[in-house]
């Protein structure tokens, strides 16, 4: 097992208790999630999304499986791409971020995680997870799943928050995330606990496995042409194909 980060202990005490309080934080939230996350934006707003996914080689047509659905942040934008909403399929193992998933009819929704995605074999052109690989509990099994699902030629994006290189850089983006973000969720939630989730975000990031440690294990799964691209120093798009 390994666990994007070591256990938080401010939020929980052991790794087995990290999969419970991170599915409860966001059920109880999610009705705030979007409110918030457009009041924060900081850039990976919707034409950052399908940017990235048309980068990594989303194309019109495609069976995609957004794995850590939320909401729908990254499926609407997957949907512009690929056409119908039958080809999109949503997972997440949240049924408060489920039931709030903003999302046209027929695309399918399912409580699923990534170490254990409910769908067969081979069953996606294209795989996405949108700023959930922190909120794993093991990234080995994470990366085993998406390659059992995505059949020979299937591509892999994984969009994350990464540190920046330079110190300063780090200090600004701390002050944001740990400072005003939790701040301007305080004014604009309704429940009480949004500010403590995004406290939450920026220490997962700063605990998170470095984008090499990422990089290694996407390719020890099977995944060949790994790589990674990075926008404004800290939005990170981790892209992979089958072989």
């Amino acid at each position: 097992m390994q666990a994007p980060h070591p256990p938080l202990k401010r939020y929980y005490q052991t790794e087995q208790e990290r999969t419970a309080w991170v599915r409860g934080i966001f059920s109880r939230t999610a009705g705030d999630y979007e409110r918030i996350e457009s009041a924060m934006a900081f850039g990976s707003g919707p034409w950052y999304r399908r940017a990235a996914l048309r980068r990594s080689g989303l194309m019109h047509g495609m069976r995609v499986v957004d794995v850590g659905v939320g909401t729908g942040l990254v499926a609407r934008e997957a949907l512009a791409i690929v056409g119908d909403p039958a080809l999109v399929t949503g997972v997440d193992p949240s049924p408060g971020m489920l039931a709030n998933a903003r999302l046209p009819s027929g695309v399918r929704l399912l409580a699923g995680a990534a170490e254990a995605i409910p769908v067969p074999d081979g069953a996606a052109d294209f795989i996405s997870m949108g700023y959930a690989l922190r909120h794993i509990a093991d990234l080995r099994a994470a990366y085993a799943e998406f390659f059992r699902v995505l059949p020979s030629g299937g591509r892999l994006c994984i969009l994350e928050i990464t540190l920046p290189r330079h110190a300063l850089a780090r200090a600004i983006l701390r002050a944001y995330m740990r400072g005003i973000v939790p701040a301007v969720a305080r004014l604009l939630a309704r429940h009480s606990e949004m500010p403590e989730l995004m406290r939450y975000y920026w220490d997962t990031i700063e605990a998170c496995v470095p984008p090499q440690a990422v990089i290694e294990g996407i390719r020890a799964a099977g995944f060949v042409e790994v790589s990674r691209h990075i926008e404004l120093g800290i939005f990170s798009e981790y892209r992979a194909r089958k072989p």
